[in-house]
Protein backbone atom coordinates (compact mmCIF):
# COMPACT_ATOMS: atom_id res chain seq x y z
CA UNK A 1 0.00 0.00 0.00
CA UNK A 2 1.37 3.30 -0.58
CA UNK A 3 1.01 6.42 1.66
CA UNK A 4 -0.30 9.18 -0.11
CA UNK A 5 -0.40 12.74 1.15
CA UNK A 6 -3.91 14.97 0.08
CA UNK A 7 -2.22 18.62 0.44
CA UNK A 8 -5.66 20.68 0.06
CA UNK A 9 -5.53 24.42 -1.10
CA UNK A 10 -6.72 26.28 -3.75
CA UNK A 11 -3.53 27.07 -5.05
CA UNK A 12 -4.70 30.60 -6.32
CA UNK A 13 -1.58 30.73 -7.34
CA UNK A 14 0.38 27.94 -6.45
CA UNK A 15 3.61 29.54 -5.06
CA UNK A 16 7.27 28.10 -4.24
CA UNK A 17 6.11 28.10 -0.69
CA UNK A 18 3.36 25.54 -1.48
CA UNK A 19 6.46 23.16 -3.17
CA UNK A 20 8.82 23.42 -0.47
CA UNK A 21 6.19 22.35 1.90
CA UNK A 22 5.28 19.48 -0.24
CA UNK A 23 9.01 18.54 -1.20
CA UNK A 24 10.14 18.60 2.35
CA UNK A 25 6.58 16.31 3.53
CA UNK A 26 7.24 13.56 1.16
CA UNK A 27 11.17 13.42 1.50
CA UNK A 28 11.37 13.62 5.04
CA UNK A 29 8.22 11.44 6.55
CA UNK A 30 6.99 7.98 5.36
CA UNK A 31 4.83 9.70 2.49
CA UNK A 32 5.39 7.81 -0.34
CA UNK A 33 3.70 11.05 -2.58
CA UNK A 34 2.12 14.17 -2.34
CA UNK A 35 -1.27 14.89 -4.35
CA UNK A 36 -1.94 18.52 -4.61
CA UNK A 37 -5.84 18.59 -4.40
CA UNK A 38 -7.26 21.80 -5.86
CA UNK A 39 -9.74 23.03 -4.20
CA UNK A 40 -12.86 23.66 -6.72
CA UNK A 41 -14.53 27.23 -6.55
CA UNK A 42 -17.78 27.35 -4.54
CA UNK A 43 -20.65 28.05 -6.48
CA UNK A 44 -22.56 29.45 -3.89
CA UNK A 45 -19.34 32.22 -3.19
CA UNK A 46 -18.84 35.12 -5.10
CA UNK A 47 -15.38 35.02 -5.40
CA UNK A 48 -13.71 37.40 -7.97
CA UNK A 49 -10.37 37.02 -7.38
CA UNK A 50 -10.41 33.08 -7.93
CA UNK A 51 -8.92 31.55 -11.05
CA UNK A 52 -11.36 29.46 -13.05
CA UNK A 53 -10.90 25.50 -11.75
CA UNK A 54 -9.35 24.44 -14.85
CA UNK A 55 -6.31 27.44 -14.69
CA UNK A 56 -5.69 26.28 -11.24
CA UNK A 57 -5.09 23.48 -11.71
CA UNK A 58 -3.16 23.84 -15.16
CA UNK A 59 -0.81 26.38 -12.95
CA UNK A 60 -0.01 23.23 -10.39
CA UNK A 61 0.16 20.86 -13.46
CA UNK A 62 3.20 23.54 -14.49
CA UNK A 63 4.45 23.71 -11.27
CA UNK A 64 4.93 20.14 -10.19
CA UNK A 65 5.79 18.21 -13.43
CA UNK A 66 9.74 17.99 -12.56
CA UNK A 67 8.75 16.39 -9.08
CA UNK A 68 7.73 13.01 -9.46
CA UNK A 69 6.34 12.58 -6.05
CA UNK A 70 3.96 15.32 -6.48
CA UNK A 71 1.00 15.19 -8.71
CA UNK A 72 -2.14 17.71 -8.90
CA UNK A 73 -5.42 16.48 -8.16
CA UNK A 74 -8.94 17.38 -9.26
CA UNK A 75 -10.75 14.40 -7.08
CA UNK A 76 -13.07 17.48 -5.76
CA UNK A 77 -13.89 19.18 -8.88
CA UNK A 78 -17.04 16.48 -9.37
CA UNK A 79 -17.86 16.13 -5.70
CA UNK A 80 -21.08 17.47 -4.70
CA UNK A 81 -20.83 21.12 -3.40
CA UNK A 82 -19.93 22.49 -0.97
CA UNK A 83 -17.04 20.02 -0.53
CA UNK A 84 -15.96 19.04 3.23
CA UNK A 85 -12.89 16.74 3.34
CA UNK A 86 -14.27 13.96 5.45
CA UNK A 87 -16.50 13.45 2.12
CA UNK A 88 -13.70 13.43 -0.37
CA UNK A 89 -11.65 11.24 1.89
CA UNK A 90 -14.17 8.79 2.26
CA UNK A 91 -14.68 9.24 -1.89
CA UNK A 92 -10.52 8.87 -3.09
CA UNK A 93 -10.19 5.73 -0.17
CA UNK A 94 -13.04 4.15 -2.43
CA UNK A 95 -12.02 4.79 -5.74
CA UNK A 96 -7.89 4.40 -4.95
CA UNK A 97 -8.27 1.00 -2.36
CA UNK A 98 -4.41 -0.01 -2.81
CA UNK A 99 -3.63 3.26 -1.74
CA UNK A 100 -3.98 4.73 2.06
CA UNK A 101 -4.92 8.46 2.20
CA UNK A 102 -3.44 11.24 4.74
CA UNK A 103 -3.90 14.25 5.13
CA UNK A 104 -1.42 17.19 5.03
CA UNK A 105 -2.13 20.34 7.30
CA UNK A 106 -0.69 23.74 8.45
CA UNK A 107 -0.52 24.14 12.46
CA UNK A 108 -3.00 26.88 11.95
CA UNK A 109 -5.77 24.19 10.45
CA UNK A 110 -4.99 21.96 13.28
CA UNK A 111 -6.15 24.79 15.83
CA UNK A 112 -9.23 24.75 14.32
CA UNK A 113 -9.83 21.36 13.27
CA UNK A 114 -12.07 20.54 16.17
CA UNK A 115 -14.89 22.98 13.99
CA UNK A 116 -14.92 20.69 11.11
CA UNK A 117 -17.56 18.60 10.03
CA UNK A 118 -17.44 15.14 11.03
CA UNK A 119 -13.69 15.60 12.60
CA UNK A 120 -13.48 12.33 14.87
CA UNK A 121 -14.30 10.53 11.18
CA UNK A 122 -11.61 12.01 9.85
CA UNK A 123 -9.04 10.85 12.34
CA UNK A 124 -10.60 7.54 13.09
CA UNK A 125 -9.36 6.76 9.83
CA UNK A 126 -6.12 8.70 8.75
CA UNK A 127 -3.15 9.97 10.00
CA UNK A 128 -2.40 13.60 9.79
CA UNK A 129 1.06 15.59 8.91
CA UNK A 130 1.45 19.12 10.28
CA UNK A 131 3.91 21.42 9.42
CA UNK A 132 4.29 24.31 11.59
CA UNK A 133 2.95 28.15 10.71
CA UNK A 134 3.27 31.43 12.00
CA UNK A 135 -0.60 31.80 13.46
CA UNK A 136 -2.48 32.91 16.49
CA UNK A 137 -4.55 30.15 19.19
CA UNK A 138 -3.66 27.24 20.50
CA UNK A 139 -4.04 23.58 18.93
CA UNK A 140 -6.72 21.88 21.49
CA UNK A 141 -5.68 19.48 24.03
CA UNK A 142 -7.07 16.73 22.46
CA UNK A 143 -5.03 16.82 19.35
CA UNK A 144 -1.55 17.25 21.82
CA UNK A 145 0.27 13.88 21.77
CA UNK A 146 -2.38 12.31 19.46
CA UNK A 147 -1.03 8.70 17.60
CA UNK A 148 -2.45 9.71 14.43
CA UNK A 149 -1.13 13.21 14.35
CA UNK A 150 2.59 14.00 13.15
CA UNK A 151 4.39 16.80 13.10
CA UNK A 152 6.74 17.58 10.66
CA UNK A 153 9.88 20.13 11.24
CA UNK A 154 9.40 21.86 7.66
CA UNK A 155 10.22 25.17 7.03
CA UNK A 156 8.47 28.21 8.14
CA UNK A 157 6.85 29.72 4.24
CA UNK A 158 5.66 33.09 4.94
CA UNK A 159 4.58 33.27 1.24
CA UNK A 160 1.26 33.64 0.65
CA UNK A 161 -1.15 33.99 -2.55
CA UNK A 162 -3.15 36.68 -1.62
CA UNK A 163 0.50 38.59 -1.58
CA UNK A 164 1.49 37.22 -4.80
CA UNK A 165 -2.16 38.69 -6.31
CA UNK A 166 -1.96 41.98 -4.46
CA UNK A 167 1.86 42.23 -5.80
CA UNK A 168 0.94 41.47 -9.28
CA UNK A 169 -2.10 43.68 -9.07
CA UNK A 170 0.11 46.56 -8.13
CA UNK A 171 2.53 45.68 -10.67
CA UNK A 172 5.37 44.07 -8.04
CA UNK A 173 8.22 42.02 -9.32
CA UNK A 174 7.34 38.21 -8.07
CA UNK A 175 9.21 36.22 -10.38
CA UNK A 176 10.94 34.61 -7.62
CA UNK A 177 8.11 33.43 -5.27
CA UNK A 178 6.48 31.37 -8.79
CA UNK A 179 8.46 28.63 -10.92
CA UNK A 180 9.48 29.72 -14.12
CA UNK A 181 6.72 27.96 -16.04
CA UNK A 182 3.71 29.48 -13.45
CA UNK A 183 4.78 33.16 -13.66
CA UNK A 184 5.09 32.69 -17.65
CA UNK A 185 1.22 31.22 -17.91
CA UNK A 186 -0.19 33.83 -15.39
CA UNK A 187 1.34 36.45 -17.45
CA UNK A 188 0.87 35.55 -20.51
CA UNK A 189 -2.98 35.15 -19.60
CA UNK A 190 -3.28 38.60 -17.81
CA UNK A 191 -4.24 36.77 -14.28
CA UNK A 192 -4.83 39.47 -11.01
CA UNK A 193 -3.40 42.20 -12.76
CA UNK A 194 -7.29 44.25 -12.49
Amino acid sequence: MSKVGLYFGTFNPIHVGHLIIANYMVENSDLDEIWMVVTPHNPFKKKSSLLENHHRLELVYKATEDYVKIKPSNIEFNLPQPNYTVHTLAHISDKYPKKTFCLIMGEDNLKSFHKWKNYEVILENHHIYVYPRIAKGIVDHQFKNHSKIHKVDAPIVQISSTLIRNSIKEGKNIEPMLTKEVWQYIDEMNFYKK
